[in-house]
């Protein structure tokens, strides 16, 4: 088409050319000075809506993000972090993020804090539709390659919104677990389309004898038809672990025969299939004939013990009364008259009203002043640790019965998405090595918290228009301490570090990407999440999550955390963080910040890492460690110390007082860098 007057070829008019940004328009900056400028980079899709000065500072309020920066920090929160924001003393505004940490900001005057207040207030509303998150923004700005985003970092923002990030494949699962489909279990399909059970996955393993017409019936006796699912099987015995909801007793004690035979067969499945170690060992004699270690009758009776099914041990995480108090409500606990093969045992873990009421304790406690005398006791009163202890006590003793007594375990809640994941994940990180490193770690998250239906969108109120805050809980949080625990008390176990972790906990509340949003597997196929966001994994890949101390050869393979109070420790890293120095959820884009009224930012302190501090010295030699003496320079150091190992090599004890203090100083200083 040419147009008549200026014979220029018009494009045409089509849906082709319209770009995917354009669903997510930028909205102009509202300035309180024309003066002031943005001191950050900015992600791809993200906007500055708002900017203006902060008493010390320049604060900046995005559609995705709240930062201040001050002289010499500055303060990185996303949008989905912030929990509740409160106005203080007339001039200072508190933000409480769901990570327990608190930012506190000051203006000069009450009209500007009540101005942010509101702002602020506005932006951390719960979205009306899930495409209002950030994550759909930022994946459609990455894939125009907009030049409106920042120019230093749009490749690092592409790097994140290209791959397939999954590393979960059911078939892959079962051919590592080494289950035999051909007599003992079998693969179903009856969850199809999320037909029967609209939380749970499709994809499911279940006795042989058991058949669909009998699941779907049990699927009805199980509470929100979340029936039992084999989840994983230890190799090594046979055992397998399990996972449900709580059957629909009733106040009438109603029983389904399906359930109870299903339950019957697990263990019966474990005995057909048995673990490499229950196995008789097999040799050649002379003549090249296959015979067992053993004379037949012994391989006989081996083999009839061996065929014997063991009793089922079914953990109910919580309490007996509070299971009887469920029966009230249509739920209740298996009756052990009914289920002769199984035994039942009740952990009694916290629900999520009360790990809700614990952590905000221990947020309160945690932003409260660092010299208080009774911090200790504050920390005991917030329960925090207890709970967290007794998360692993659970998990610890299904580890026991399925390692060591070689029982199938069944575990289950009240709806079996909290506190059933929790031991059940923590149960198979301690069982199977995979899982403990960085793509089993992946895949354990996948299908125990993300396809089995945990509730991340109710419990991380990172989206949805049915917000209650009665329904947030920071189970997914407590968990990654929980893992914490685990490898802070066996550190060459695991193949990422604790810098991998306290990501990912960032990232579960941040909404930058699309990996925890959505409550079930089939609103995420719904909403289409894995086509229209970027996933969190893509850029945990980094190699700077790795543990450097991973020694998978020379390590256990199963692990028996100690789990009293006295021996777990309070995440420092992620409750206690200094917030002024603060690191971003995407590191990528805010490497460079821009000076502050005429402030060089080469002055800027950041806190490094252990890696930064290597490269640091590998690229510049003349830079040294950091001494506790200003008056000791890291020449003379180096130089004593070198005299000193030089003296004990050739046998001379003698040294003088001042070599021995600067020893003393040089040794302090090595243990400083080793804990940093």
């Amino acid at each position: 088409m040419h147009d008549n007057m200026t014979g220029v070829e018009q494009e045409p008019t089509s849906l082709e050319h319209v770009r995917r940004s354009d669903i997510f328009p930028k909205k102009m900056l509202v300035s309180e000075d024309d003066k002031l400028r943005v001191p950050f980079p900015l992600l791809s899709g993200e906007s500055a809506e708002f900017l203006g000065r902060t008493a010390d500072g320049i604060i900046v309020l995005s559609n995705f993000r709240l930062l201040i920066r001050h002289k010499e920090s500055f303060i990185n929160v996303p949008l989905g972090l912030v929990e509740a924001v409160e106005m203080r003393d007339i001039f200072y505004l508190h933000v409480y993020c769901k990570d327990a940490t608190v930012v506190r900001c000051a203006f000069s005057t009450n009209e500007k804090c009540q101005d942010w207040y509101k702002r602020l207030l506005a932006k951390c509303l719960p979205c009306h539709k899930v495409e209002d998150v950030f994550a759909f923004a930022f994946y459609a700005w990455c894939q125009d390659r907009s030049p409106g985003c920042d120019p230093a970092a749009p490749d690092s923002c592409q790097l994140l919104c290209t791959g397939q990030p999954s590393c979960y494949s059911f078939t892959k699962e079962v051919e590592r677990l080494e289950f035999d489909l051909s007599s003992a279990w079998r693969y179903t399909e009856i969850n199809k389309n999320f037909g029967l059970c609209a939380s749970y996955p499709t994809e499911h393993i279940v006795p042989k004898s058991v058949k669909d017409e009998n699941l779907s019936k049990v699927a009805g006796f199980r509470a929100l038809r979340r029936f039992p699912s084999i989840v994983w099987r230890n190799y090594r015995n046979g055992a397998v672990l399990v996972r449900s909801s709580q059957p629909e007793i009733g106040v009438f004690g109603w029983r389904n025969q399906d359930d109870e035979n299903l339950l019957s067969a697990i263990p019966l499945a474990c005995a057909q299939n048995p673990g490499s170690s229950n196995k008789p060992k097999i040799r050649e004699d002379s003549s090249g004939s296959d015979i067992s270690s053993e004379d037949s009758s012994t391989v006989e009776n081996g083999l009839d013990s061996l065929a014997e099914p063991k009793k089922m041990l079914i953990i109910d995480c919580r309490s007996y009364p509070a299971a009887l108090a469920n029966r009230a409500k249509g739920g209740g606990v298996e009756c052990i008259d009914y289920y002769q093969s199984c035994e039942i045992q009740f952990m009694n873990l916290a629900n999520i009203h009360a790990i809700r009421k614990s952590f905000v304790a221990l947020r309160v406690l945690c932003s409260s002043g660092a010299d208080q005398a009774s911090w200790l006791s504050g920390l005991e009163t917030t329960k925090w640790l207890q709970n967290m202890s007794s998360l692993i006590k659970a998990a610890v003793l299904v580890v026991t019965v399925n390692e060591k007594e070689g029982r199938p375990v069944l575990v289950h809640c009240s709806d079996g998405w909290d506190r059933t994941p929790q031991i059940v994940s923590l149960a198979e990180l301690m069982l199977d090595p995979y899982y403990r490193t960085v793509q089993g770690f992946q895949v354990l998250v996948e299908r125990e918290w993300l396809h089995f239906g945990h509730k991340f969108a109710d419990r991380c109120g990172n989206g949805g228009q049915f917000d209650d805050p009665n329904e947030r809980c920071p189970v997914f949080l407590q968990w990654l301490e929980c893992v914490y625990q685990l490898l802070n008390q066996f550190p060459c176990e695991f193949e990422f570090n604790e810098a991998y972790l306290i990501k990912l906990v960032h990232h579960t509340y941040s909404c930058l990407f699309g990996t925890f949003l959505c409550n079930t597997l089939e609103e995420r196929f719904c909403q289409q999440i894995d086509e229209h966001t970027a996933s969190a994994w893509n850029l945990l890949r980094d190699k700077k999550f790795v543990n450097h101390l991973y020694a998978p050869e020379d390590g256990h393979e199963v692990l028996y955390p100690a789990s009293n109070v006295q021996n777990l420790r309070l995440w420092a890293s992620v409750y206690l963080s200094n917030n002024s120095s603060f690191a971003g959820p995407e590191d990528v884009a805010t490497q460079q910040v821009l000076p502050l009224d005429g402030v060089d930012s080469a002055g800027l302190q950041k806190t490094r890492s252990c890696e930064n501090l290597l490269s640091l010295n590998e690229s510049n030699p003349g830079l040294g460690r950091r001494r506790s003496d200003p008056n000791i320079t890291t020449d003379h150091g180096e130089q004593q110390t070198q005299k000193l190992l030089k003296d004990a090599m050739s046998g001379d004890t003698s040294c003088s007082s001042e070599s021995v203090k600067s020893s003393e100083n040089n040794s302090s200083v090595s243990k400083l860098g080793r804990s940093v």
